[in-house]
């Protein structure tokens, strides 16, 4: 794929080029729901076992001289960690959230994005959230998944399902839609803002694309989607890749711009670094299928697969060797990692899984204070030291309290 100027190549662009919208930007407009309360539960009281322990208790006689063994203490990994706080947020049930992201000026102002066109809204850090519309969006028969959001400064941008794409340049106050091209391939899964009027955006087939003029026009930052790459070099000796036609299950980015993806089937991984011409693909290192991959803070990465499965790679940067770690998922996968420092990280998952590491990965925790949520847990997203958010279906909301 060849880059796109802005005006004499017109014909080999991917997106419609556009002359600066004229009208003035739909605006984001709040609306006032009342927010979802939990519900109080009385707490339950075993009657036989309270007969039977008082019975017990009476018709024990007193111990003289006898040396009883103290009650063990409870394992460090069933002690609830008791670091998150659910937040209750005012959307319909069956609602999955998707991505969130903070004004980098302004931490206690933020969304989140999920189905059935959901954005919420906060400006106190997360503690409240109030939804926003989109008025171009409610004119169209469409019920939009939003998969992305990223800010740098007060510039944002939001893609979503079907093809939309959403610029701000005032911290989110206002929201303005930028049209696209029907000849995308795939569907939009990832943006990430990169500086002034500047995003790089990741398409679920492998396309990457640069802007620098608010997405007016773009241009390839490779030269043919991973289907092209794969179909074309059946000799690589990839499992899985001859004839491929299907798409990324999972995408993540590392801070400094390379990306790590998934097979849809979780046969292989695929990796590429800016420069690059095209997507380097990479046999799975274990049985099991994968199920997601991403970064570590150290610039490693970690590896998940179907079943509940964590490995970590050797050293740092991209690498095919990896080792298993053990983890206590109780039988359920888990499906996302967020790093909070080097050695802090979560994992999370399903069925309310919440595991902790404070060594870089190499032993885990549980903490059961999540196991009452009946919930999949999908994105574990740290915007600072201080704030973490974990993100699953049914609205569900677990805020960092530290």
């Amino acid at each position: 794929m060849e880059s796109v100027a802005p005006a004499n190549r017109m014909a080999h662009s991917i997106f419609t080029p556009l002359k600066p919208l004229t009208t003035t930007p739909r605006p984001l407009l709040p609306h006032n729901f009342p927010p979802r309360l939990p519900l109080c539960r009385a707490a339950n009281i075993n009657r036989r076992q309270l007969i039977a322990e008082t019975a017990a208790a009476i018709a024990l006689p007193p111990l003289l001289g006898v040396s009883l063994s103290p009650i063990p203490a409870a394992k460090a990994e069933e002690t609830p960690l008791s670091e998150w706080e659910r937040v209750f947020l005012p959307i319909n049930p069956g609602v999955v959230l998707l991505d969130i992201a903070f004004v980098p000026d302004d931490p206690n102002h933020g969304f989140v994005l999920g189905t059935r066109q959901t954005i919420l809204e906060t400006k106190d850090g997360g503690t409240t959230w109030v939804p926003r519309s989109i008025a171009s969006a409610e004119e169209e028969d469409f019920n939009y998944r939003f998969n992305s959001i990223s800010f740098k400064g007060k510039e944002g941008w939001i893609i979503g399902k079907p093809a939309i794409l959403l610029h701000t340049s005032d911290a989110g106050e206002n929201w303005e839609r930028i049209p696209l091209s029907s000849q995308l391939p795939g569907d939009m899964v990832y943006i990430k803002a990169t500086g002034e009027q500047s995003a790089e955006m990741v398409t679920d087939e492998g396309a990457i694309y640069i802007t620098s003029n608010k997405g007016y026009n773009w241009k390839a930052a490779i030269q043919e989607t991973v289907s092209a790459t794969l179909n074309r070099t059946v000799s690589s000796g990839i499992s899985g890749a001859s004839y491929y036609t299907g798409t990324f299950s999972t995408v993540n980015r590392s801070p400094d711009g390379r990306y790590v993806a998934v097979s849809s089937r979780g046969n292989f991984y695929l990796t590429w670094e800016p420069g690059q011409a095209y997507w380097q693909p990479h046999n799975r290192a274990v049985a099991r299928r994968i199920q997601s991959m991403g970064w570590r803070a150290d610039g490693g990465l970690w590896l998940l697969v179907r079943g509940g499965g964590l490995y970590l790679s050797k050293g740092t940067g991209l690498t095919e060797d990896f080792e298993e770690v053990s983890v206590q998922s109780r039988g359920f996968g888990i499906l996302d990692v967020g790093y909070r420092s080097q050695d802090e990280a979560w994992a999370a998952g399903g069925s309310g899984i919440l595991l902790k590491t404070t060594n870089g990965g190499k032993t885990w925790i549980r903490d059961k204070a999540a196991d009452n949520i009946a919930a999949n847990l999908y994105s574990v997203k740290f915007i600072n030291d201080n704030q973490g958010f974990v993100l699953g279906n049914d609205g569900v909301l677990l805020k960092y309290l530290g």
